[in-house]
């Protein structure tokens, strides 16, 4: 509740009055009223996107949702910077997050932060993509060629019972939303050529997963 401060007659200085001049009304002194900052709303907290990513390593859609709204956007203007017109940035964005939730439990936060990782992993993308025209050698250091390494019990536990989670949060989606996550996630298609093989235009494949993510991840979220 917000207080306030009203400064009484026996801490105010002393006022002279005047006597008000012949046919004129006294005017009467109202209280100065303060008011104090207690009510200043206070600023969002900031994600832990280190902590989210470790999530999204055992598969967690909700946290994968989180990551892809806040860095699509941004991983998009990164590539807008390096050259990329806008169709490559937006579509190297998209590949760029998707190579995130098929990669992530390669990520270490001791070596580098979410952001920085993230990144790189877009980063190299670009440059495999300007690559493919000139057929050089590969990159050894990127994380993109890096092998899985053998799951943990605990992992593989773990990912089973979100795989549950997952196919029921599928079964929700429509027949469009679930097929061009399909092709994405699981046949590891890139969204142009989800484009050819369904024969839609690249910005409805791309509209139709973000919905499905944000669909999975209220579903998610219902069953916590």
């Amino acid at each position: 509740m917000m207080s306030t401060l009203a400064i009484s007659r026996n801490t105010a200085p002393p006022v002279r009055r005047v006597a008000p001049r012949s046919g004129q009304a006294q005017q009467r002194i109202r209280p100065i009223v303060l008011q104090n900052n207690d009510s200043k709303p206070r600023k969002d907290s900031v994600p832990d996107w280190n902590a989210l990513l470790c999530n999204v390593a055992r598969q967690d859609s909700a946290a994968f949702a989180v990551l892809f709204e806040h860095f699509a956007p941004r991983v998009k203007s990164y590539m807008l910077r390096l050259g990329s017109d806008a169709q490559q940035a937006e579509e190297l964005a998209q590949e760029a997050l998707a190579a995130v939730w098929r990669k992530a439990d390669r990520y270490d936060p001791a070596r580098a932060a979410a952001s920085t990782w993230i990144f790189t992993v877009a980063r190299n993308l670009r440059i495999d993509a300007f690559r493919r025209r000139n057929h050089p050698e590969p990159d050894p250091n990127d994380p993109a060629l890096v092998p899985d390494p053998p799951a943990s019990a605990d992992m593989v536990v773990s990912r089973k019972q979100d795989a549950v989670r997952i196919r029921r949060a599928l079964a929700e989606l429509s027949d469009d939303q679930r097929e061009v996550l399909q092709l994405s996630f699981f046949d590891d298609q890139t969204h142009t050529q989800i484009s050819e093989t369904l024969d839609i235009p690249l910005g409805t494949v791309k509209s139709r997963i973000r919905l499905a993510f944000g669909r999975i991840r209220n579903l998610l979220e219902d069953e916590e």
